[in-house]
């Protein structure tokens, strides 16, 4: 539920060369410069609007909306930047708004915002850069290149399909550090330790990795539950209930209403803190953490006193004390402002896709197109916040524009992941895939 707006400042703008940036909730929530006179990206879907922007939030037509953060260049690029930005975005993100009335622009926030002028270089991704570096946070350390499996396989990748790739690895010399088991190992989201029907052994898988001088990573989405699941029908007092009566609604995908695990519960903490502990024991000391928004959800918890964004940024606290400091955490889907301090790396865009434009045209949604705009859009995040994940290099022939997609990658100096089967790739894709592995050498 959104407070009401209170007004902040009035500033003079040149309609003309004037942009602003708006800052997305999450991950995959659109961020980015506009024109005064462009309509920015919004949900088209009602269940996007949960899933992939800011829950509960509706944008008024011809309004820009940053969710804790927003940029104002009054005059263009090459002028000073105005800041809007939460006092304290760890414990509130205000909804911070704009709207033009011919040369002015009116700025209000529904919190407490700093507001302030920048003047030094580099325009609106120079003035953002200067906030993150005013946070006082400690520089990442530099990520590991790696190997994923689902932009080829998605859910359903297999055991042999892991075993194929390690070994084409070695053939083909590609400078791959992480192997990385994606979505589909699992029996449920939920059901973290109990393997699908086409994986034999998770700890065997990890061994083999390790074996050959890689390290081993792996997929969860550590707050989703599955209705389906064992979890679920045997716990159902571990998840968030809604204030309305059942269950917090954290979306549909996976054909499912999707529900959240409650980390303030302690039977529920003990339980995820078993399954990162026990991945880790395994050896798996890469954690890609996903679909992170749901942690952030309103509801009903064990502990009545812990806000959303408090229960979220414990329920992450719990999992890096399970896998150690050592082990790399990547998250995705996840609250941008709320995270902070929190992972060595993120997704920093909505999925990248074998195609360029998202479904409906929402940048919310899988393609080239909206991963680019917002990935783009934050590449101040980069070496600041955290290392920036860019997604996945996808060099197989059949994936449309590679070469556009592999020089937005590479731009980027983030993450450098590959998604394809490696067999499937021509003398193009392996040389794209070894030259970004390496640093672009």
């Amino acid at each position: 539920m959104q407070h009401p707006f209170t007004h902040v400042a009035t500033v003079p703008v040149d309609p003309r060369r004037a942009r602003v940036h708006e800052e997305g909730w999450q991950s995959w929530s659109p961020s980015g410069a506009y024109a005064l006179d462009a309509a920015p990206y919004r949900p088209t879907d009602a269940n996007w609007a949960t899933v992939c922007y800011r829950p509960g939030v509706t944008v008024p037509a011809g309004v820009f909306q940053g969710e804790g953060l927003l940029a104002l260049a009054p005059k263009g690029e090459d002028g000073p930047i105005v800041v809007c930005a939460a006092v304290d975005p760890l414990r509130s993100v205000p909804s911070i708004r704009l709207e033009t009335h011919e040369d002015r622009a009116a700025i209000s926030a529904d919190g407490k915002v700093d507001f302030y002028s920048y003047l030094g270089p580099g325009g609106i991704q120079g003035a953002l850069a200067d906030w993150a570096d005013s946070l006082g946070l400690e520089a990442p350390r530099p990520a590991p290149t790696v190997w994923c499996s689902w932009y080829e396989y998605f859910t359903a990748v297999t055991e042999d399909d892991i075993h194929e790739n390690l070994r084409a690895m070695d053939t083909l010399d590609l400078p791959v550090d992480v192997v990385q088991i994606d979505d589909g190992y699992q029996r449920a989201l939920g059901d973290w330790l109990t393997l699908s029907g086409r994986f034999r052994s998770r700890a065997g898988i990890a061994d083999a990795i390790r074996a050959r001088g890689r390290r081993a990573g792996i997929w969860t989405a550590p707050f989703l539950v599955d209705p389906s699941s064992e979890l679920a029908a045997e716990h159902p007092d571990w998840l968030v209930a809604s204030a309305a009566g059942g269950f917090a609604h954290a979306g549909h995908n996976w054909g499912h209403d999707l529900r959240v695990l409650d980390t303030t519960h302690p039977e529920a903490a003990a339980y995820l803190t078993d399954v990162f502990r026990t991945l880790r024991a395994e050896g798996y000391d890469y954690f890609k953490v996903d679909f992170l928004y749901a942690g952030a959800l309103d509801g009903v918890r064990h502990d009545r006193t812990a806000d959303p964004l408090t229960a979220y940024r414990s329920g992450i606290e719990l999992i890096r004390a399970a896998i150690g400091p050592e082990s790399y955490l990547l998250g995705c889907g996840a609250p941008i402002l709320p995270s902070l301090g929190l992972f060595d790396a993120m997704r920093v865009s909505p999925d990248t896709a074998p195609h360029r434009r998202p479904e409906a045209d929402d940048y919310s949604q899988p393609g080239q197109d909206p991963a680019e705009f917002t990935g783009a859009g934050r590449q101040w995040q980069h070496g600041r916040l955290w290392v920036n994940d860019p997604d996945c290099l996808m060099a197989r022939p059949a994936v449309e524009t590679r070469e556009q997609w592999a020089a937005h990658v590479e731009a980027t100096g983030g993450l450098m992941a590959s998604s394809d089967r490696l067999l499937s790739l021509d003398e193009w894709g392996v040389h794209t895939t070894r030259r970004l592995l390496s640093g672009g050498e």
